[in-house]
């Protein structure tokens, strides 16, 4: 059985005053949970000393990471092993998807220090690579961009030799938002399109597909070098033949690396799960995307865009030289 924390419940943090963590979601009808989750749904509950330090650094500098906001399963896995996933601008999302865990609202104002808090906590925790996340700030003129393009150079100055994976909003109506992230040359960008497009009204309402789409094709235009990435949720009522076509719109854009992996119901009032998707589904997935170009797939129930990201980007980088190869022979 995956094993659900609340990881805010008894958070050491300074006490705020109480707000609903989804006020949007507050008179919206209970939806149906599933109370018994299958077999190949395991992970492993948070403890090690580890992972205790690991939380030690990211509370020291009062950071905020989306392995707690969005209650990710794989949490001690990745604490355990000194990786974090940082996301920067708050803690408060200005959209309010029908699936995601985090506090929506209006978040407050942006911390000019935070490059260099986050900075320092990746070389104190020794990170060869480091993934930096966000809430959407669709309430700021650039939506935050300026903001990614200096956490990414606070990195680079303070731990010259990590590499830096980002994972952004789509900067919706923020023109010229793009061009700063991608000068600031992160080494991975990642922009999940969560779902099929079908699914875009009841679950990310806030967003276009096209749009996102669009977006991680214009990166490669942009900068070619840098490796792009996107990743979906199943589970959420989608049929097969819709997966498949978002892997050939993914593919026209160019896009590296497809993450695909299972839904998972936050509370009683996000998006039920539809249905949980037995391996060997997702092993077809897997076989059919890596049919269709990607250089690197990953496809299991416990897949999260962050997991495994340092061993990834490994295997990202040889699969490119390994494609390249032929060419130069």
């Amino acid at each position: 059985m995956a094993v659900v924390l609340d990881l805010l419940k008894n958070d050491p943090r300074p006490a705020v005053p109480v707000r609903l963590r989804h006020p949007e979601k507050a008179h919206r009808p209970d939806q149906p949970v599933q109370a018994k989750k299958p077999d190949w749904i395991r992970v492993k509950a948070p403890g090690s000393p580890a992972y205790a330090e690991t939380r030690a650094i990211v509370r020291e500098h009062g950071l905020v990471t989306v392995c707690e906001e969005a209650g990710c399963p794989n949490i001690g896995e990745c604490w355990e092993k000194r990786h974090a996933t940082f996301m920067i601008m708050g803690d408060t999302c200005t959209r309010a998807c029908a699936f995601c865990n985090v506090r929506t609202g209006l978040p407050g104002a942006l911390d000019a220090d935070e490059p260099e808090k986050i900075a320092d906590s990746v070389a104190k925790l020794g990170l060869h690579h480091v993934v930096i996340t966000s809430v959407d700030r669709d309430d700021l003129a650039d939506g935050g961009a300026e903001h990614f393009a200096r956490t990414i150079a606070a990195i680079r100055r303070r731990s010259p030799a990590t590499t830096v994976e980002i994972l952004t909003p789509d900067f919706l109506r923020k023109d010229g938002a793009l061009e700063v992230v991608v000068a600031a040359k992160p080494d991975v960008f990642n922009h999940n399109l969560e779902t099929v497009p079908g699914n875009y009204l009841t679950v990310r309402p806030g967003a276009r597909y096209f749009h996102s789409v669009r977006l991680l094709q214009r990166v490669k235009e942009l900068d070619p070098t840098i490796f792009t990435k996107s990743g979906i949720m199943v589970g959420l009522g989608e049929e097969r033949n819709a997966v498949v076509q978002l892997m050939d719109d993914l593919r026209s854009a160019d896009v590296d690396f497809l993450t695909i992996g299972q839904y998972l119901q936050p509370t009683k009032k996000h998006h039920e799960v539809v249905r949980f998707i037995p391996p060997d589904e997702f092993k077809a997935f897997e076989t059919t995307a890596y049919a269709k170009g990607f250089l690197l797939v990953s496809a299991t129930p416990l897949t999260r865009s962050s997991h495994h990201a340092g061993e990834d980007f490994a295997r990202l980088k040889a699969a490119r030289l390994a494609r390249l190869a032929p060419e130069h022979a």
